[in-house]
């Protein structure tokens, strides 16, 4: 098996105009590739999403990424992609929050825009792959196909957020920063060694469209204000709140309850119904999972047959724990070894085979861990 191309590609490279895909982009140009870069303009109004050098979705970084094109060598175009990414990540985005879910736009992002709607564009006009700067290796098997793993660099890896790229996807994905074994210092000091003006730039955290990083504020802006009420697991009401879309399962902070806890511990969101505009809380202890039901299965190659040990990975930065899972009329059926906590509906469980990613689908309904024992 093999993580490179084994001959020269014609590359699209997505330059956010981070150090990252600037880096990529240097990196597939030196092995050989015809590169040509582009920059994704996701707002019809810049300026309305996030401002400063954080690399992603502003005029500066349109601007930082053709800079760093010009010192590569390759050609460069800025595409607009603001309609789509309006409709498939910030629209539900919002539509998410509003039925009681939590979202990740970054996944979504990368399953409806830059491997959907720009690979698609990218291979229409005959490129052979799209670049981007994800920390993730692809595996080409003897048999030619290929298989998504985790970066070499675990600090760094983000698998978790390409779990939705499906087969043909991944046929047509390069991620030349997958392998390397570095400190985010040392890819910028390729940078620097590159000239790459973009070495010393910050990276990008927050979510790109909400400029201030105030989620709850922005919901606030676009959904309205709904009071509702902030109730224990027996019904009884210990406050109110302006809207459950503000809110999300394990949140500690900003209840707002004036009554203490019985117990005099802190008490976190259990569940958000939005039918009922209602937010109960209760102890830590009522977070555990013991299973969960997820849907909108995508597959990085075959589905699994039958039931399978896997670990699973349920946020972007969390850590892996041990499962069995089973798909079942298109289901994913997930049994945790050890319970969890703090696992919310709209999430993406992520399975893995030791480094390979198996796939993805998104939390539908979890069980506690004490309902399960009963």
């Amino acid at each position: 098996m093999t993580d490179t191309p084994q001959r020269p590609l014609r590359v699209l490279a997505a330059m956010s105009g981070g150090v990252d895909s600037a880096v990529a982009a240097a990196r597939a140009a030196e092995a050989g590739h015809d590169v040509t870069g582009v920059h994704l303009a996701l707002s019809a109004n810049p300026q309305s999403f996030r401002t400063g050098a954080r690399g992603c979705c502003t005029i500066e970084d349109s601007r930082d990424a053709r800079r760093a094109a010009d010192v590569i060598g390759i050609p460069f175009y800025v595409w607009d992609l603001a309609e789509r990414f309006r409709e498939d990540v910030v629209e539900d985005f919002i539509a998410e929050y509003e039925a009681g879910r939590t979202p990740n736009p970054c996944l979504r992002c990368n399953e409806k825009i830059k491997f959907a709607a720009l690979l698609d564009k990218a291979l229409a006009l005959g490129f052979d792959a799209v670049c981007t700067g994800h920390y993730a290796k692809i595996v080409t098997l003897d048999d030619g196909t290929r298989e998504l793993h985790r970066a070499s660099d675990m600090a760094k890896d983000q698998s978790y957020v390409l779990g939705v790229l499906d087969e043909k996807q991944l046929a047509h994905a390069l991620f030349p920063l997958g392998d390397t074994v570095t400190t985010k210092d040392e890819i910028r000091a390729e940078a620097e060694r590159r000239g790459l003006a973009v070495a010393r730039k910050p990276d990008s955290h927050d979510i790109c469209f909400i400029a201030d990083g105030d989620t709850q504020g922005f919901l606030a802006r676009r959904l309205g204000a709904a009071e509702g009420a902030i109730v224990d697991e027996s019904g009884a009401k210990l406050g109110t709140h302006d809207g459950a879309y503000g809110f999300t399962i394990g949140q500690r902070k900003g209840l707002r309850i004036g009554t203490p806890a019985p117990d005099g511990k802190p008490r976190y969101v259990l569940d958000i119904s939005p039918v009922t505009n209602t937010v109960t809380v209760g102890p830590a202890s009522a977070l555990d999972v013991a299973a969960l039901t997820a849907v909108k299965p995508r597959w990085c190659g075959a589905a699994p047959a039958g039931p399978g040990t896997y670990t699973a990975q349920l946020r972007a930065h969390g850590g892996e724990t041990e499962v069995t899972a089973e798909l079942v009329d298109d289901e994913l059926r997930v049994r945790f070894t050890e319970p969890v906590r703090g696992v919310a509906p709209g999430q993406a469980i992520v399975l893995y085979d030791g480094t390979r990613v198996v796939g993805s689908a998104t939390i539908a309904s979890t069980t506690r861990a004490t309902t399960a024992v009963a």
